[in-house]
């Protein structure tokens, strides 16, 4: 079982995300996915954001939220356990990132973007506000088979982010 966090940081409508596609063999090669990591020992969900974000974008995050927890379950990978943020401060550089390449890309445009399937959904959640939340996510391969959020399943054959 892995721990993880992944931060959204916004500004003027956009969020910084991290375009995978420097590492080999990496689960999320030629996606787009927001900044984190994996925890290390003894770590709070916070330290490691604060860590991981600083280590990834050069960033320091002065306002940030914990908006919820998303549990990947796959029939390739480890179960993970993703502790999600959204931060609107921050301060320092953006420096280069040994995992790909760091861009602020509109909200409008996330639905264009390569990026897994159920990434939309915990997207169109952070985009309405709603409140701390749990869901869980079930992949075959690539491919997003089941959906669930704060223990309702959901339909995941519909569009979750509008162009």
């Amino acid at each position: 079982m892995l721990n993880s966090t992944l931060c959204y940081i916004e500004k003027d409508e956009k969020y910084l995300m991290l375009h995978r596609v420097k590492k080999e063999n990496d689960v999320n090669r030629d996606k787009w996915v927001g900044v984190g990591g994996k925890f290390e020992d003894g770590e709070s969900p916070e330290e490691c954001v604060l860590r991981e974000t600083l280590e990834e974008t050069g960033l320091t995050l002065t306002d940030y939220r914990y908006r919820g927890i998303v549990t990947f379950v796959s029939d390739r990978w480890e179960t993970e356990y993703m502790h999600l943020f959204t931060a609107t401060g921050f301060s320092g550089q953006i420096i280069d990132c040994d995992e790909g390449v760091l861009e602020w890309i509109s909200k409008k445009r996330l639905a264009s973007i390569p990026k897994w399937k159920g990434d939309e959904i915990f997207l169109r959640l952070l985009d309405s506000n709603a409140p701390f939340f749990s869901l869980k996510l079930r992949y075959e391969g690539e491919n997003l088979v089941f959906a669930a959020l704060n223990g309702e399943a959901l339909d995941i054959d519909k569009p979750f982010l509008n162009e």
